[in-house]
């Protein structure tokens, strides 16, 4: 098939020139997927492995479709169309053969037939390759690793791989059969529960998030921030940290929530008197902290709640509080370098009127308030999804509708039937970009979910999660702090090649036993410190991905911004730390000790990034940050008198540190 003469149009939201029939291709495929989403969570609930199987055809062939074999720069050639039509055929079969003979496969349990081995092999190789499309090499590469590790010993394919691991983690290995059965036809492989949040939960919510952003509710979001903060110091960056915190939640992704929100808030802090590296690490960190703000934390909670058998309403309140923590530190340290600065805030006319943006916008809160009232119900997240998004859509129309009936006119517009038309064609276009806007966002976190049920499905099959237990209870000596700092190093590393989604799904598998089991940390704590830890990726140098993303737009350095990152979102690490030493934050308690817990918690907090900074009321001497270094590590230390003795070091601190802002000033000086 010749593409050379075959009109291309450039992929929204990605950088590959498709001919305009794949374009269409992708448009129905993924319209499809998103209607047949829309049917099975609001109107037909279909069977698990129905449900699961043509989700993940329909997102492969997607997969394949988007993202040429080649790369996105180059086009694909007759070669390259013979190896994609392969790879669309075994979507086909991946998901076709298990919703046509799932009865059989049911009743051969266990006894797999040849041909069931034979497409669990295709389907193996498929959702290996779409991942390594629509996710990155990275991911393909632990998913082959962890097929390895099945085949590895001395009843296993590769029994010489056995020789080249540790004891600890040796095993007695497994054929092909085995491993290709307990991958595609049993329920912890691929179909297991990663796949199954994934094309129920998460997809549903991407959906309405991609409404959200295609009718313009974004915007919205934004301007309300700015009218809320843009007089005061810092004022865009502020709005920054304000309506990532609502977005981040929303868009289900770090870099997404970087170029969206970045491109109006980071070019006004630069303005404002932001040095370029901050302005991308400001956004780039408040971005991250979208990812941890309910109601959806980027799919987190849908998982959490599947995981711990915990009520996903549950989920959502216990992570308000600590989410809110995240987004005060950000926000401290926006404030603190504006004062250092000397910044003030932006004229009045420069920004929106609250007044003004409520009128324009108010209705996007009706979908938001029908999604918080279904929970608050106890409705099923994914009926839930289901209302939000219809309501979302009668929202836009209502509005589009009461705009062309009542307001056009004034304007000198005519009702006509040629107009009707026209407006009715528009909305019918704005549907279809919104059905496909939400597949296209939901590939990458599905396939990601598909190869982590491979991973879980051989850590299941080897007991691998216990003997890294075992590995972790022996290097850390049963110390939990140099536990939990193993498991922020390992959830860097696998931040480097994975999602956050998968890599919080891989981790919690190999760690989550031992943190529950072996050093006591409750179970829905256990699970919350390692989804944290795992959005590190985005803001720890070397790789910073949402750093990198805020240093593209502010013009920046890559590393130098990176590092404002890290630096804005220590909160990241430091209060997954206070989850576990003082879980009664996360738990509930008696009211008093929550309080306390509540209280320390942000004096820690403050006193941490006053101490970085070197500022607060005015500048501070190193031995003022020392005692406040000293505080904090105190308030996060398991021990009453501990905490006390380190809360009245910050309380302290910070009243010499007003007093001599009061008999001195604020000595503006521009920061090193």
């Amino acid at each position: 098939m010749n593409e050379s003469n075959s009109p291309s149009v450039m992929m929204p939201g990605g950088n590959a020139i498709q001919p305009r029939f794949v374009f269409g291709l992708i448009t129905i495929v993924a319209v499809g997927l998103s209607l047949f989403q829309l049917y099975s969570a609001g109107i037909q609930p279909l069977g698990l492995f129905y449900q699961r199987g043509i989700h993940l055809m329909l997102i492969m062939m997607l997969a394949f479709l988007m993202f040429p074999v080649f790369g996105p720069h180059r086009k694909r050639g007759l070669f390259g169309w013979l190896i994609d039509i392969a790879f669309l055929c075994g979507a086909l079969i991946t998901g076709g053969y298990l919703v046509l003979y799932l009865d059989e496969i049911v009743n051969r349990a266990g006894f797999w037939s040849e041909t069931d081995i034979r497409v669990a092999i295709i389907a193996t190789l498929t959702v290996l390759e779409a991942s390594r499309r629509a996710v990155g090499l990275g991911m393909t590469i632990i998913g082959a690793l962890a097929i390895a590790y099945a085949f590895a010993g001395p009843r296993g394919e590769l029994p010489w791989l056995a020789d080249w691991m540790p004891g600890i983690m040796g095993h007695r290995g497994y054929g092909l059969d085995r491993v290709a059965g307990q991958l595609y036809l049993g329920q912890e492989g691929i179909f297991g529960l990663p796949l199954g949040v994934a094309a129920t939960y998460i997809f549903i919510f991407v959906l309405f998030g991609a409404f959200l952003e295609s009718t313009g509710a974004g915007k919205f979001f934004i301007d309300l921030a700015y009218a809320a903060t843009g007089r005061q110091r810092g004022g865009p960056a502020k709005a920054a940290v304000l309506a990532s915190a609502g977005m981040g939640s929303i868009s289900g992704s770090a870099i997404a929530n970087v170029v969206t929100t970045g491109a109006f808030t980071i070019p006004l802090m630069k303005r404002l008197g932001y040095k370029p590296k901050q302005a991308g690490g400001i956004e780039a960190a408040a971005s991250t902290g979208g990812q941890i703000t309910p109601p959806l934390m980027g799919a987190g909670a849908f998982l959490i709640a599947e995981y711990t058998n915990t009520p996903y309403l549950d989920i959502v309140k216990v992570s308000i509080l600590p989410a809110v923590m995240y987004f005060a530190t950000v926000y401290l340290f926006v404030h603190i370098i504006a004062l250092k600065q000397g910044m003030q805030g932006m004229a009045r006319s420069e920004l929106p009127q609250m007044r003004d943006v409520m009128r324009e916008g108010w209705h996007f809160l009706l979908p938001l308030a029908v999604l918080v009232w279904l929970l608050v119900m106890h409705m099923s997240p994914m009926r839930v999804g289901f209302y939000a998004v219809v309501t979302m859509v009668a929202v836009a129309v209502l509005r589009y509708a009461f705009w062309f009936l009542f307001l056009a006119p004034r304007q000198g517009e005519k009702v006509t039937a040629a107009s009707i038309q026209r407006v009715i064609r528009a909305g019918l276009v704005k549907l279809v970009e919104g059905l496909e806007l939400g597949a296209r966002n939901a590939v990458a976190v599905s396939m990601a979910c598909a190869v982590a049920g491979i991973i879980v499905g051989v850590v299941g099959l080897t007991g691998l999660g216990l003997k890294f237990s075992s590995m972790m209870m022996a290097f850390s000596g049963g110390n939990l702090l140099l536990a939990l700092v193993m498991i922020l190093l390992a959830s860097l590393i696998l931040g480097m090649g994975l999602p956050v989604t998968a890599s919080y799904i891989v981790l919690i598998v190999l760690v989550g036993p031992a943190l529950s089991n072996e050093f006591g940390v409750p179970l829905l704590i256990a699970h919350l410190v390692v989804f944290w830890y795992s959005q590190d990726s985005n803001v720890t140098p070397p790789i910073a991905l949402a750093g990198f993303a805020g240093a593209a737009i502010a013009g920046s350095k890559p590393m130098e911004t990176s590092f404002q990152a890290w630096k804005f979102a220590k909160g990241l690490y430091l209060i997954p730390l206070f989850m576990v030493y003082n879980p009664q934050i996360i738990l509930g308690g008696p009211i008093l000790l929550v309080l306390w817990n509540v209280l320390i918690a942000f004096a820690a907090l403050l006193a941490f990034a006053a101490s970085l900074e070197g500022y607060l009321f005015t500048r501070m001497n190193a031995v003022l940050r020392l005692v406040l270094v000293a505080g904090t590590v105190g308030s996060f230390y398991p021990s009453l008198y501990t905490e006390v003795a380190g809360f009245v070091c910050i309380l302290v601190v910070l009243a010499i540190n007003w007093m001599r802002y009061r008999r001195y000033g604020s000595e503006v000086t521009q920061p090193m």
